[in-house]
């Protein structure tokens, strides 16, 4: 069986130093049936870091230059490697609720063939990343994972993204690093309202592989959720690593795989020119 992988990062993403062409070069190592690239590209830091007055919320500026860049260069690579790997040319664009003028902006441009829709951080929080949870209440968790899904609601009505990104990011930080495993059934609710919405609209969701080797022990999100996206008529799914290195181009897409055939599909997709493409598991 060939695998696919929807989701990972170069060097134009500020968390990565892979060199594009080695990444490439492993996936069509690895004989994948569709590669995709999607690096990072926030919309609440579009612009320099003079564009904006709260940056102690902010790690990074200017991913226009980012994206860009990415983007540039994948289209040209495209050319490079034809007839070597069914390469994508994709982004990953987070915060897109927080300007949606320059998601707009950046969806518009049509090199692209697929978007994943992430949310790192909500409204006035910073990333998740560098929240200290241990500094929290219960109670103050709860309330951050509860804004958390209530923006991937609005997210899900978006026209913008294809997929959503890593369902449950939210708890990747604080399980891994401070083993706080808050119980998220309470907001099952929202979360299938979510789904209803992506499915009205043909949209998808991913199953990031990433917390199977970075010690989460599960993907983002877990079988139960991918299997409520399939029993509310969800359709397009995608497998993604998530990687950040060379080495994990395809981590764990076996147990992606397995994931969603347990959850009753018989098929994944890929994105080319926006519109989904399919391949049997």
């Amino acid at each position: 069986m060939k695998y696919i992988d929807c989701y990972t990062h170069t060097q134009f993403s500020m968390d990565s130093d892979a060199d594009i062409n080695a990444m490439i070069e492993r996936a069509v190592e690895l004989d994948l049936a569709a590669y995709a690239i999607t690096d990072h590209c926030e919309c609440s830091t579009w612009y320099p870091e003079e564009h904006y007055q709260n940056t102690e919320l902010f790690d990074h500026f200017n991913y226009a230059e980012d994206f860009r860049r990415s983007v540039e260069t994948i289209t040209a690579l495209k050319e490079k490697y034809s007839g070597k790997i069914n390469l994508i040319c994709g982004t990953e664009l987070g915060q897109i609720l927080h300007d949606t003028e320059v998601a707009t902006i950046a969806a518009s441009d049509d090199r692209l063939d697929f978007i994943i829709g992430s949310v790192h951080q909500i409204v006035g929080e910073k990333d998740f990343y560098y929240i200290d949870y241990e500094k929290m209440s219960m109670d103050e968790i709860y309330d951050l994972l509860e804004r958390y899904f209530k923006e991937i609601y609005e997210l899900c009505r978006s026209s913008i993204p294809d997929v959503i990104g890593h369902l449950t990011y939210c708890l990747r930080y604080m399980k891994q690093r401070h083993n706080i495993c808050p119980d998220i059934s309470r907001f099952d609710d929202i979360i299938a309202e979510s789904f209803r919405e992506l499915t009205a609209m043909d949209k998808g969701i991913e199953i990031n592989t990433s917390g199977i080797r970075q010690g989460f022990g599960d993907t983002f999100p877990d079988l139960k959720y991918v299997r409520l996206f399939r029993d509310l008529g969800g359709k397009l799914v995608t497998i993604g690593s998530d990687a950040h290195t060379v080495e994990d181009i395809a981590q764990n897409a076996a147990d992606g795989f397995g994931i969603a055939r347990a959850a009753g599909f018989d098929r994944l997709c890929y994105f080319k020119n926006r519109k989904p493409h399919f391949i049997e598991i």
